[in-house]
């Protein structure tokens, strides 16, 4: 004996109600990853995974803004020791 509701022509049974698209479970596992990662250690999956979703926005923001200061310093570095090298070879003896 069939209990199931009758599917009716004309009436798409999508999903309506909250929840993620298949498409969008990429991009949230994505973020719990770098969270996890980058927070190296101070957090585990379940702790992200029901963060409530303004404060992992909020971390990985922070975190983004960690990593580019990071990024702009290590370029500032590298540009200087390349104008120490260029002025180390104008100033050599030949």
């Amino acid at each position: 004996m069939n209990q199931e509701a009758p599917l009716l022509p004309g009436f798409p049974l999508d999903q309506t109600f909250f929840g993620f698209k298949p498409e969008d479970r990429i991009s949230l596992h994505e973020n719990i990853f770098n969270l996890i990662w980058h927070g190296e250690g101070r957090w585990d999956w379940d702790t992200i995974y029901n963060m409530p979703l303004f404060l992992r926005k909020f971390y990985i923001k922070q975190i983004n803004m960690i990593l580019e200061t990071k990024e702009a310093a290590n370029e500032k570095r590298r540009d200087q020791q390349e104008k120490m090298k260029r002025r180390n070879i104008t100033k050599s003896p030949r």
